[in-house]
Formats: structure tokens, C-alpha cells, sequence
């Protein structure tokens, strides 16, 4: 760097960029920037459910949805760019083990901005908020059994995979479709038609059973890796967390459906159904809730080490924000449902933690960001004959 480049950086005129040019920005940007908006959105959710009665808090809430949602156009843009100018260099992700399950993070962090729709947008735009958040919803749903089914079949066919590296990252393409259902319960009963009611609910929980079996048959399988194999490298170390999501979101999205049920089923001649089906989505939300407090646990012992031990940061410290945003939110649910004021106070204390861990991460994310240190495509760095470990070391998480 030249003494001029110095004395710029000093007065703040320029960033500090490890970038060759701007146009890096474009061709190392990956999935993995799509956590970002996975996290800022769960956090404007979860900050909704607590604050309905503080409208400062509500505010806040409906500030990051809006902040979110320019984040998601943006960073759309930009993969969209990747592909258009960069084609040779962005399919390479298709064979990458660890980049490539960041396609899941596209239709999950749109999720949060479509709920946001049904939270924020209802009060201000009217119906025509509920028309956005229904065609965007099966544009969602669609993405997400696209990456759901893909992705693993690449796993199985191109990628290269062993049990010693794996981690919570695998969840993150069989996860985004369960994660679509919730939006999808939501949705339903702000729809006018009672059979497009039907519809929505009933592709919900299919989406539901695309998605949890395969997570919780996976967890087995993590569970052995770590007890065999112990803890992935510090730069891995937020994937520790993140089989918090699947049970979080499973337990959410039973609860939710469950609630939207009885009303959608008496409306298609179905109320026979409706006690069993509310019913069902209490006892098995509250079961994945309380599979959930073991993996909290866990994650939270693991991270302490971490921290002893020193904690590089990098995009994947996104991963801390999205699992604990959905135990928290399914938390919150289920403080609803059982008269145990001690839940919702454990709730909001997640939420609370989801604050502060998103707060810091977000500014870290913001300096790294400006300062070019976080725009690494790894399946790039593939393609010059890095190590398979290696590549997944400076993975984003």
C-alpha cells in the first residue's frame, strides 16, 4: 500500500480493501451472504412478538423488516450479477461440499420477508400485502423442494463427502423447506378463498415432512461425528448451533399449523379433523421444544470452549442468529399454548440474546464487509488446488 493509499485510509476517505477491484465484490459473492438476511429477519420477527404492546419496539422491529428486505434485493442483485458475468466461476459452487448447502439460505431468508409481509406490511398496504406475500410464498415453496432435492442429490452424485468433516452445515439445504411451511401457516388464514385456505395448508405440511425427518436423521448421524470424530475446526464453530434450527422450526411449524387448522378444515368440510390436528401440533411442538433444550445446551457448552480457545470471525458466526431466532420465536409460541409464565420469560430472555449476538455480529459483519475481508468465494480457491480442508475452513462458517 502507498503512503497516499495510507494516508486515505486514515482520513476515512476509503476502505481498507483486500479486494483487487469492486468488481470482486461481484464475482466472489456467495449463498452464504444470504444468512445475513436469514438472521436481521428472524430478529425483526422475534422483536414483533415481544414488542405488540411497545410501539417503539414495534418500530424497530418493522425498521429492520424494511432494512432486510433491501438487503435480500441487494444481495440478490448481486449473485444474479455473479451468474451473468462470472458463469465459469459461479458454477463451481455445484461441486463444492460446503459452499453448495448455502443455496438453502435463498428461500429462508426470503421466509422472514414474506412473514414480515403478513406482520408489517398487513397494517400499512392492506390485501395487497397478502397478495405479495402469496405469490412470493410459491415462488419460495418452490425454491425451497428444488434445494432441498438438488442439493443432496449432488451430495450423493458429485461432491466429494466424509463423516470426519461434516457438520451442522449439511442441515442447511433439507431445512429451508420446513422453514417455508411456517410462512405457510401464517399465510393461510389471511387468505379470503377457504379452498386456496386448503391448499396452502395441506402443500405446508408437506413441505413439513419434506423437510424434518431428513434434518432429524442427520442429526443421528452429526451426533455420531462428533462423538467419534469431536469438535470441526474454530472457523466451523457457529455450526454448533445450527441444529437448533430444524428442531426450532419443526416444533414452530407444528404449532403454528396446528393453530391454523380447525378454522381451515371446518371451512372444507373437515372439522372432524380439526381437534386431532391442533392436538398433534401441540404434543409434537412441544416435544422437538424440549429435543431443542438438550442441543441448546450442548451448543452453548461447545461455544465456551470455543471462546477459550479463540474465535475467529467470519460470515458463518450468522449461523449463532437464525437457530436461536426460531427456538426463541417456537418458545414464544408455546408460552402461548401452556399457562407456564416461566416459558415466555424464556422466550423473551432469547430473544434478548438473539438481540445482543445479533448486534455483534452484524457490526463485524459491517467492517469486514467494507474492509473486502469477507467477499472469498472458496470454490473459487478450489479451482487453484486448495485442500479439501482448507476450502472448508474459509467456507463462511
Amino acid at each position: 500500500m502507498t503512503f497516499e493509499q495510507m494516508r486515505a485510509v486514515s482520513l476515512g476517505l476509503r476502505p481498507l480493501s483486500r479486494l483487487d477491484s469492486p468488481r470482486e465484490v461481484v464475482r466472489q459473492f456467495t449463498p452464504n451472504w444470504f444468512a445475513v438476511t436469514m438472521g436481521t429477519g428472524v430478529l425483526s420477527i422475534a422483536l414483533a412478538q415481544v414488542g405488540r404492546s411497545v410501539p417503539v419496539l414495534h418500530g424497530l422491529a418493522e425498521g429492520l423488516w424494511l432494512f432486510n428486505t433491501g438487503l435480500f434485493v441487494l444481495f440478490t442483485g448481486l449473485y444474479a450479477g455473479r451468474w451473468i458475468f462470472f458463469f465459469d466461476g459461479a458454477r463451481r459452487i455445484f461441486g463444492h461440499s460446503v459452499v453448495s448447502m448455502f443455496f438453502g439460505c435463498i428461500p429462508m431468508g426470503l421466509a422472514t420477508i414474506i412473514n414480515g409481509f403478513l406482520i408489517f406490511g398487513l397494517p400499512r398496504f392492506g390485501s395487497a400485502a397478502v397478495e405479495i406475500a402469496h405469490a412470493l410464498w410459491w415462488l419460495d415453496a418452490a425454491m425451497a423442494t428444488l434445494c432441498g432435492i438438488a442439493i443432496p442429490y449432488m451430495m450423493f452424485t458429485r461432491q466429494s463427502h466424509s463423516v470426519d468433516q461434516m457438520t451442522g452445515v449439511w442441515l442447511l439445504p433439507m431445512v429451508a423447506a420446513e422453514v417455508v411451511a411456517v410462512s405457510g401457516a401464517l399465510l393461510a388464514p389471511h387468505l379470503t378463498d377457504p379452498q386456496s385456505q386448503f391448499t396452502i395448508l395441506t402443500v405446508s405440511y408437506i413441505l413439513w415432512a419434506l423437510s424434518v425427518p431428513l434434518a432429524m436423521s442427520v442429526l443421528v448421524v452429526l451426533v455420531l461425528r462428533l462423538a467419534v470424530h469431536k469438535l470441526p475446526h474454530a472457523s466451523m464453530a457457529a455450526s454448533s448451533w445450527l441444529a437448533l434450527g430444524p428442531i426450532g422450526t419443526g416444533a414452530l411449524g407444528l404449532m403454528t399449523l396446528g393453530a391454523a387448522s380447525p378454522a381451515i378444515l371446518a371451512a372444507n368440510g373437515l372439522e372432524r379433523f380439526a381437534g386431532t390436528v391442533e392436538g398433534l401440533g401441540f404434543v409434537g411442538g412441544l416435544l422437538l421444544w424440549g429435543y431443542g433444550l438438550w442441543w441448546l445446551a450442548i451448543a452453548t457448552l461447545v461455544t465456551l470452549r470455543y471462546l477459550r480457545e479463540g474465535l475467529p470471525f467470519n460470515l458463518g458466526w450468522w449461523g449463532y442468529t437464525f437457530p436461536i431466532g426460531v427456538y426463541a420465536l417456537a418458545t414464544l409460541k408455546l408460552g402461548t399454548i401452556l399457562p407456564v409464565p416461566a416459558i415466555h420469560v424464556f422466550g423473551v430472555a432469547l430473544v434478548v440474546l438473539l438481540a445482543a449476538v445479533w448486534t455483534i455480529v452484524a457490526a463485524r459483519t459491517l467492517r469486514g464487509a467494507w474492509l473486502g475481508e469477507l467477499f472469498a468465494a472458496p470454490c473459487l480457491k478450489a479451482e487453484h488446488g486448495s485442500p479439501q480442508g482448507d476450502t472448508i475452513r474459509t467456507a463462511a462458517f
